[in-house]
């Protein structure tokens, strides 16, 4: 299967020694799941589009990720509007493609729901989400999950016709899906624990003393990481055309 990693940001200089870019960060965590889970051989292809770069044609990969940003999908920069009209036609041709974190908030955000700065602030740390319903592709089955978080946005309105899956501690639309082609997840999944640390050092004086505390300390829990990656590689998997005809 041939992913295409639509990369929305870069990690900074002084992360990306340890810690890779964001691509490398995704297919780490998926190439992972997959000697677990024994599935199909994976391949991946970066696309820089905050700076342009775009598939050749969008039947290039068998499905996309769109990675996080430190920008919202609602700013007025060019590179925005584009990628929002590219979700678009991911839609329409039925493309199977995952969203994570900004990923998740702008394909709300492009199929008619809405994105705005949530109330709480910055979410950082791990966080449980309960599951609200279950899918095919979430197997193995869970009541709940954790990840890490990184956001000061959430999804305030889902797009018509959107399926809510989960819902996080002051995030109501932790997770969705519109389809059997889009799955939308606020949390992050690619992320490790050194990498969230780091991100929350680096905005201690941002998040505040009391939220930086919380969210240091969040990092003793275990995340669902592992489980996470196996669901959007099934989801992925299931939700090519050739496999829905199945």
């Amino acid at each position: 299967m041939k992913i295409g990693i639509l990369k929305a940001d870069s990690v900074l200089e002084q992360f990306q020694v340890d810690f890779g870019e964001y691509p490398e960060m995704v297919s780490r965590v998926l190439s992972a799941a997959t000697q677990v889970e024994g599935d199909e051989t994976l391949e991946f292809v970066a696309f820089d589009v905050e700076h342009g770069q775009y598939p050749e044609d969008i039947g290039d990969c068998d499905g996309y990720i769109i990675t996080g940003s430190k920008k919202s999908v609602y700013d007025d920069e060019p590179w925005i509007h584009r990628l929002r009209e590219f979700v678009v036609k991911l839609d329409q041709t039925q493309t199977p493609t995952v969203g994570i974190c900004f990923g998740h908030q702008m394909m709300a955000e492009a199929l008619g729901g809405k994105t705005e700065p949530a109330d709480v602030g910055w979410r950082v740390g791990v966080h449980n989400a309960e599951v609200l319903a279950k899918a095919e592709f979430m197997s193995p089955v869970a009541n709940q999950f954790a990840l890490l978080y990184s956001h000061k946005d959430q999804v305030s309105i889902l797009p018509p016709g959107a399926t809510l899956l989960a819902s996080s501690n002051n995030c109501p639309n932790a997770m969705f899906t519109v389809g059997e082609h889009m799955l939308a997840l606020q949390g992050h999944p690619e992320f490790i624990k050194e990498y969230s640390q780091g991100l929350m050092e680096l905005r201690q004086e941002m998040l505040g003393a009391e939220k930086f505390s919380a969210g240091i300390a969040s990092l003793n829990m275990l995340t669902d990481q592992s489980l996470i990656a196996a669901w959007i590689l099934r989801f992925l998997s299931s939700s090519r055309p050739q496999a829905r005809l199945e």
